[in-house]
């Protein structure tokens, strides 16, 4: 797409040949004119935004409508090491509805991490269908969990519960993907609301769902480009959104 933008850009006019049924109409006015409306023009691609493809993807919130940045991975592990210099609270470990390891790493910093793996009717699942939160742990060893369970969920402890990260960082992890909630509409809730799916028949540990039981809003990965577009009458703003 990216080169396809750049040829397009080279050539002296583009036809944006749909609704053919139509004559072309100058962005004069279309301007002038009151939304909303169908039109065929036909104009020059003077630019498009942004220039780097990868910077197309926004996390767009459906219900206050904010369009923001994804975070970068130097921020989510900025968040982590934070989160590393509290102690994970034994008080929390080996509960009802999860089983607690923790270790402390042979390097010199002697880092604690401390794993919960999450049960179903008192057993262990399997690990593709297993959801665990983790405390403690680097981007690098919260990437390797990712590859062998189902859902990763980076937590710290508080006097009474576990709790979600900042939500800069993603409430969940599920294979490649990270899942972020909004700042605004998200009212985040102790780690216990989990153990309502964990006593499900058959938990499915869908983001949805976690989402909605930590009181969570999801951002959704939307795909927006901005392209002007110019015919000598004046000038069109004309974007294009997916999710």
């Amino acid at each position: 797409l990216e080169s396809h933008l750049q040829r397009c850009q080279q050539l002296s006019v583009t036809v944006l040949t749909d609704h053919q049924d139509l004559n072309n109409t100058e962005l004069k006015t279309i301007l002038n004119s009151k939304t909303p409306q169908q039109y065929r023009i036909r104009a020059k691609l003077r630019t498009y935004k942004p220039q780097k493809l990868y910077q197309s993807i926004k996390l767009h919130c459906s219900k206050c409508n904010t369009l923001q940045e994804v975070p970068d991975g130097d921020t989510f592990d900025f968040i982590l090491q934070g989160s590393a210099v509290n102690a994970p609270n034994p008080e929390l470990h080996n509960t009802s509805w999860y089983d607690t390891v923790m270790w402390t790493t042979q390097d010199h910093k002697q880092r604690k991490i401390t794993i919960h793996f999450v049960k179903h009717d008192e057993m262990l699942q399997q690990p593709e269908d297993t959801l665990l939160m983790i405390e403690g742990g680097t981007l690098k060893e919260v990437w390797k969990l990712t590859k062998r369970f189902k859902c990763v969920i980076p937590v710290r402890s508080t006097e009474d519960d576990l709790e979600l990260l900042d939500l800069s960082a993603p409430f969940l992890l599920q294979g490649n993907i990270k899942y972020y909630g909004c700042k605004q509409c998200s009212t985040p809730k102790s780690m216990k609301s989990l153990s309502s799916i964990a006593a499900q028949q058959q938990p499915s540990w869908e983001p949805a769902e976690i989402a909605q039981v930590l009181g969570i809003e999801p951002l959704q990965y939307v795909f927006i480009m901005k392209f002007t577009l110019v015919d000598g009458t004046g000038a069109l703003n004309a974007y294009l959104v997916d999710y």
